[in-house]
């Protein structure tokens, strides 16, 4: 059961008297009751008032609401030494007759939580934040809220806190409490049930769409820089924070300073502020969805991802421009992230059952497509371009990648490739090809990729070969072989850093003039009906 006792009256006297608001007031008194919070503001200030009021006339607990599930709180203390020594700069005495509260004029705005649990709970800023959700268009089902908190807050909590701990200790009375209920819980109890009734949807702490709030204050900015002089080892620049006075750098700092070396720096309990928060931003964001499929390519002139040099461009579009235009475009997403089970070069076709790929679609609009709508989807890639085609075109799950990731280096691939000698060549130079089995390479990174790629020597297999004579000067090779051989290489050598390869194996220059991969043997993703 959720209650204020009347060792809770001192704290609630204290923190009226000082501006702040009767939802903070709940929390300090570690009040759990998620539907007392949601009662409008006057209403709650006025039981308070009635509470300081009437709990000296009474001995019993005032039960204020009914229970609910136990509260996340945020622990204040840490078991310093030497608590009664500290500065007790601040303090506000207490009446004895409990009235000095229902006397003083209201504060505006909450001297803690700086407005948030105020303005920020009321009917009117829920139907903005709904109205940016609306607008956006997204689709979705369910929704998780999330709120971004000035950092200053936690200061100006810990200061709150010891100032009642202040007031508790001038009056001899014991503080049976060091935990609070933290803000950006309290929030969401008020707020969760008006978003969902004006979306129309529940709110759910996996949904994979959510609803963010980012508050600031800038009156208060600075009030959490004398921390960085206190523990500068809290506070250090990371690459992506455009400040270091971070939430966690504050509430790490504030575990770490002593209560004297705070009061020193801080009113205590804080000043009541001027103005509210401000709202920076109200932001949505769908989860990512995920596409797979696999493609065939004809051409060979057309790279896998757009080939770009110094910032130039050598050619116009790749296989994944071609294929993610058109997902971009129907799932209305951000940004994708393309990936396959292996690539090919600029100048190699794919062809037989194709290449799996999948593709992440950055916060989309749009996540439900029929089969229907996904058959439609893959067609419309397909009649867009003769230099690719895509088949098995499916939504799948991000663990599901794994899949195709694992098939990348594990699996097998089969080759055709055209090669020329220079010295000509009878059927019978070639035919021991055909019984080669499971031959052995050690193969040192290919030049044209050792700008990209760390200098190693990979052992990599051909399982086996099958020859094709064409002319004296020509022949086709079918290999097998295991997933990352570089054929190019196995066939002219790389200037010896593939060994063995087919030059060395017919005692003859050889060089590759077309490669085209037959098969991509990863079980993913699954093959659909046509």
């Amino acid at each position: 059961m959720s209650s204020l006792s009347e060792e809770d009256r001192p704290i609630v006297q204290l923190l009226l008297s000082t501006g702040t608001c009767p939802r903070c007031i709940l929390r300090f008194c570690c009040v759990g009751s998620q539907m007392l919070y949601r009662h409008p503001h006057k209403d709650l200030m006025k039981d308070l008032q009635e509470f300081l009021k009437n709990s000296q006339e009474k001995e019993d607990t005032v039960c204020l609401d009914v229970a609910d599930p136990p509260c996340k709180r945020i622990r204040l203390e840490h078991g310093e030494e030497g608590a009664d020594d500290l500065n007790h700069n601040g303090a506000i005495p207490l009446a004895d007759d409990g009235n000095s509260a229902t006397e003083s004029p209201a504060v505006k705005v909450c001297n803690v939580c700086l407005g948030i649990l105020q303005e920020f709970c009321e009917a009117d800023f829920v139907k903005k934040v709904c109205q940016k959700v609306n607008s956006a268009d997204y689709q979705f089902t369910s929704f998780v809220f999330s709120v971004s908190l000035p950092p200053q807050l936690s200061v100006r909590e810990r200061a709150a806190w010891l100032g009642v701990k202040q007031q508790m200790r001038n009056l001899g009375l014991p503080l049976v409490k060091d935990d609070i209920v933290q803000l950006k819980e309290a929030y969401k109890w008020i707020i969760h049930p008006q978003l969902s009734e004006e979306l129309g949807v529940p709110a759910d702490g996996k949904s994979l769409f959510e609803v963010s709030v980012v508050f600031a204050h800038p009156e208060t900015d600075k009030e959490c820089h004398f921390l960085a002089t206190a523990c500068p080892d809290c506070f250090k620049p990371a690459k992506n924070k455009q400040s270091v006075f971070t939430r966690m750098a504050v509430i790490k700092a504030l575990e770490k300073i002593k209560e004297e070396d705070f009061l020193k720096h801080f009113p205590c309990p804080p000043s009541s502020p001027k103005n509210l928060c401000d709202a920076l931003e109200i932001q949505c964001n769908n989860g990512a969805v995920f596409v797979a499929g696999r493609y065939n390519k004809y051409s060979r002139n057309l790279p896998q991802t757009p080939w770009i040099i110094d910032g130039e461009r050598k050619l116009e579009s790749s296989v994944e421009e071609l294929i993610s235009e058109h997902l971009m475009a129907e799932f209305k997403a951000d940004s994708f992230n393309f990936s396959s089970s292996g690539r090919e070069d600029v100048d190699v076709r794919t062809l037989g059952n194709g290449r799996p790929f999948a593709i992440e679609l950055v916060n989309p609009r749009r996540i439900r497509f029929t089969a229907e709508e996904m058959r439609r989807l893959q067609q419309a890639i397909n009649d867009s371009s003769d230099k690719i085609q895509v088949r098995d075109l499916q939504l799948v799950t991000r663990s599901a990648i794994g899949r195709m990731k694992e098939g990348e280096e594990e699996k097998t691939k089969t080759y055709s490739a055209l090669i020329w000698t220079e010295k000509a060549i009878q059927r019978e130079d070639i035919a021991f090809l055909d019984d080669i089995k499971e031959l052995k390479l050690d193969q040192k990174t290919p030049l044209r990729v050792l700008h990209r790629r760390p200098l190693a020597v990979r052992c990599r297999i051909i399982h086996t070969m099958k020859s094709e004579y064409i002319d004296e000067h020509h022949f086709r090779l079918h290999l097998k072989t295991q997933a990352g051989t570089y054929i190019k290489e196995f066939v002219h050598g790389d200037f010896g850093r593939t060994k063995p390869n087919i030059g060395s194996l017919l005692n003859r220059t050889a060089d590759i003039l077309e490669l085209d991969v037959e098969s991509v043997d990863v079980d993913w993703p699954p093959t659909l009906a046509d």
